[in-house]
């Protein structure tokens, strides 16, 4: 059963993304940096971190969807189906709020209840950290992840896009 709930999910998830970077994101300009260049940046950077997440995964950026990535690397949210829902968990406990994101938590909560457990402490997660679900990460890609990191768990610290 869990095969067959994974196999449609996983079509809708591949399907929704496409969807989603050509209606919901038309203004937006994709980045325009290949798996390649994201290596060029400084070790430790966001955007080395990038360039090794798509290495390790095998994935290929999908443009206008970078920032997407940037939120795994951030988060340190895997890329199985389970996690990309509780990832949209964690982007609603952070604020974010769109139809994209309610529909892949109710469609994605109802065909796999048995991580109800793990979405919610994504969730909580995402209440937990300062507000990043709005941010456009290209231009902060030469950033430490780690700095950014420790920012976005601290209250305490004020992140300052402006450097």
């Amino acid at each position: 059963m869990k095969g067959i709930r994974l196999k449609l999910m996983l079509h809708l998830y591949n399907w929704s993304s496409k969807v989603y970077a050509n209606i919901f994101k038309w203004n937006k300009k994709a980045w325009g940096i290949s798996k390649a260049d994201f290596m060029t940046y400084p070790i430790g950077s966001i955007g080395h971190n990038l360039g090794l997440f798509y290495e390790s995964k095998g994935f290929d950026v999908m443009p206008k969807l970078e920032n997407h990535d940037v939120f795994h690397i951030l988060t340190e949210t895997g890329t199985e189906i389970q996690d990309e829902i509780a990832m949209q968990f964690l982007l609603l406990g952070n604020g974010k709020i769109s139809l994209y994101l309610m529909a892949m938590i109710f469609i994605g909560g109802t065909l796999f209840p048995e991580y109800f457990g793990y979405y919610k402490k994504h969730f909580q997660k995402g209440r937990s950290l300062q507000s990043f679900h709005h941010l456009e990460f290209k231009e902060i890609l030469h950033w430490q992840l780690t700095e950014l990191q420790i920012a976005l768990y601290s209250k305490n610290i004020q992140l300052n896009l402006n450097r």
